[in-house]
Parts: C-alpha cells; sequence; structure tokens
C-alpha cells in the first residue's frame, strides 16, 4: 500500500467508498437509516486500499440487524449487541449499531448503549481508527479527533489519556498497527503503552490479541515493539525466534506445515512443552531415513518447525521425502499369511516400512517378505 501523501476530498473518497464489495447494497438498503464507514476499513480506503484488500465495517444509527436483512443474506446477528454480519454478493459485510462505552474499572468489559457517530468515534482506541464517512446525505469525512493529520503524518495516537487505562489491551493494538502500518507512536502514547497493565484483563483476551499479531506479515516487527516496552512477556530474543521459525515454512516441502499462528507464538513466547520436545529433536542424530521418521512422525507440526529452526537438518527430508513413504502391506496381509494378532503385527510391519526407507524395499511382495521374517513366521 502506498505512503499516504494527502488525504482525497469528498468526491473522491466518496467514489473509493462506494466502489467497495457491497456498499452500492447497503446504499440502496439505507431507506433513510445513517451509516457510515468506519475503523481499519475508512483507514485502509484513506492510504489507498479498495476492493477485497478492506474489510468493511459499517456503523449505524440505528437498527444495523434490520439493515442487514434488507441488504443482503443474513449472515449472524446478535440482537443484545446489536451486531450483524451480511453476504451481499460473495463480500461479507459488519454492520453494528453506534454506542458510547464506559468502563466501571480499569480493563473491565465495557457497559454499552446507544449513541450517535460521535460518540461513537470516542469509544475508539487511535485517532486513525476514529474517523467516519457516510454512506448517505452530506458525504464529508467526519475526523473529530484529527485521524486524517495523523494519518498523514504516520503518528499512532490515542484518542484519550485513559485510554490504556480502560482497555489495556490496547497497547497489544499499537504494537500490531505500528507494525503493519509503518507509523511511530506519539511521545505521550508511547508512555501510556510502556505503563499499560495487561494483569488488568483476561489471559483469554491478551492472547486473543497476540494471536492478531501472529497472522500479520509484520508480527516480527510487532514482537521487536513489545520486547521494547517490555509487554506480554516477549523477551529481547523473541523476534529473533519468531524470525528463525518463520524462515522454516519458507524451506521446500514446509509451507504444509503452516501453522503459523501456533508457530510465531509458542517461538516468541517460548511454549515449554514446543520448546523441550523441538530442542530433544534437534539434538537427535538420525542415522537412517527410519530413525529419522520414527522420531519425527505423528509430531506436532509446530514442534518440527521449531526443531528445524533450532538446527534440525534432518527434518528437511523428512518432510520432502521420508514423511509420505507408505507401505503397500497392511496388517491384514499379515494375519491373512497366518502371523498370530499381537505384536508380531506391529513388529513386521514396522521391520518392512524401516527396509522400505532404508533400503529401498518395493512392492506387495518384497514388502510382506521382510514384514514376515520380522514377526516370526
Amino acid at each position: 500500500m502506498p505512503a499516504l501523501d494527502d488525504i482525497p476530498d469528498a468526491q473522491e473518497l466518496a467514489a473509493r467508498v462506494d466502489a467497495l464489495p457491497g456498499v452500492a447494497e447497503l446504499r440502496a438498503a439505507l431507506g433513510g437509516t445513517p451509516a457510515y464507514l468506519v475503523g481499519g476499513a475508512l483507514r485502509d480506503v484513506l492510504r489507498g486500499a479498495s476492493g477485497a484488500d478492506v474489510d468493511v465495517d459499517i456503523a449505524v444509527e440505528g437498527d444495523a440487524i434490520a439493515l442487514a436483512r434488507r441488504a443482503g443474506e443474513l449472515v449472524r446477528a446478535h440482537e443484545r449487541f446489536g451486531t450483524a454480519t451480511v453476504a451481499i454478493d460473495g463480500a461479507r459485510i459488519d454492520l453494528a449499531r453506534t454506542r458510547r462505552e464506559r468502563y466501571p474499572a480499569p480493563g473491565a468489559l465495557p457497559v454499552v448503549e446507544p449513541a450517535d457517530i460521535v460518540a461513537d468515534l470516542a469509544r475508539r482506541d487511535f485517532t486513525v481508527n476514529a474517523m467516519a464517512f457516510p454512506l448517505a446525505g452530506d458525504r464529508r469525512l467526519i475526523d473529530p479527533h484529527g485521524g486524517a493529520r495523523d494519518l498523514r503524518a504516520g503518528v499512532l495516537r490515542v484518542l484519550h489519556s485513559g485510554s490504556l487505562r480502560d482497555d489495556p489491551t490496547r497497547a497489544l493494538r499499537a504494537a500490531r498497527y505500528a507494525a503493519r502500518l509503518g507509523m511511530r507512536l506519539d511521545p505521550e502514547t508511547e508512555r501510556l503503552v510502556r505503563a499499560a497493565d495487561l494483569s488488568t484483563v483476561s489471559a483469554d483476551r491478551v492472547d486473543a490479541e497476540l494471536r492478531l499479531i501472529a497472522a500479520e506479515e509484520s508480527a516480527v516487527g510487532a514482537l521487536e515493539l513489545l520486547a521494547d516496552w517490555g509487554l506480554a512477556g516477549v523477551d529481547p530474543k523473541a523476534p529473533g525466534r519468531a524470525r528463525a521459525a518463520l524462515a522454516v515454512l519458507e524451506l521446500e516441502g514446509w509451507a504444509e506445515l503452516d501453522h503459523r499462528v501456533e508457530v510465531v507464538l509458542a517461538a516468541a513466547l517460548r511454549d515449554p512443552d514446543a520448546t523441550a520436545a523441538a530442542e530433544r529433536l534437534a539434538a537427535a542424530r538420525p542415522a537412517r531415513p527410519s530413525e529419522a521418521t520414527a522420531l519425527a512422525r505423528g509430531r506436532d507440526p509446530v514442534e518440527l518447525v521449531l526443531a528445524r529452526a533450532a538446527g534440525a537438518e534432518w527434518l528437511d527430508r523428512y518432510v520432502r521425502e521420508w514423511r509420505d513413504v507408505r507401505l503397500e502391506i497392511s496388517g491384514a496381509d499379515l494375519l491373512a499369511a497366518g502371523v498370530p494378532q499381537g505384536p508380531a503385527i506391529g513388529r513386521g510391519l514396522a521391520a518392512a516400512l524401516a527396509a522400505k526407507l532404508d533400503e529401498g524395499v518395493r512392492g506387495r511382495e518384497a514388502e510382506l517378505a521382510v514384514a514376515l521374517r520380522a514377526a516370526g513366521a
């Protein structure tokens, strides 16, 4: 996405918004209900994004669910929260009733009530996400907090000094947005971010934000910021570990094991179980393909990626060659040949697989001969 040189005028911005998937149908279904493109969707449109690159997010001063039903196929609705998702010509659009929020305690979930668009924008996290553009009527940018100015300057700024006290997970979002958008925090926002107390929010909420970071192309950059700020248990070596793990997913044969989010989180936060298993694999020195396969087969993909990042180069051949080797025979063939049910079956099949991997044994008859000898038949 190109750098932002200037904010488009109202006419150009209206054209960009109206060209987004599903917006024309939404506008036709408004029936006088005020509705606005808001948040990250508008921010990205201002930066030049278009089409499927924009996750359309609509704020509605009225019944968002009713508008969704008029505009297209209702995918889901939450009456309690006044939100809906609608499918229009293959595009999915999120709609929500405009609201204001009140936080009864630091880190607590907010108490919400219906409000107008200006109050709705005031509850948001950063100025660049606190703008709106009407789908109808007076079609001019609504920007009460200077978001366009900050977007043009590449500055990430909270709306008020209590923002991160109300919701400390905004500090994690700051890392995600700053890394993705190439923005810097203004000094006051950085001070507030460094002082954020994540202990006032649930571990699930922190984990959800970290998973969003891990899914980003700019995840390593976000982790660097979190390490610098001393947040969420991200230590100074976490970005390097995540970078090394992600590099493994780029190697030939490893793409099928792409569990990006889990890999980034396990590497960055040093998941104890995955890390211990990976270290054991990295320390192994299998002498034959069958030994390598016995060590690696059935392992969690995250463990394999972390082990390769830690130096287990023998895993390259496992994922490219040995992982998919299968016998042509089965236990039923050994039973039919007179091998009794029991450990001998497993012993015979294991020997046949080892012979196939290590010695190049091929064909049902050859495999069966090896298996029967090993089974003692």
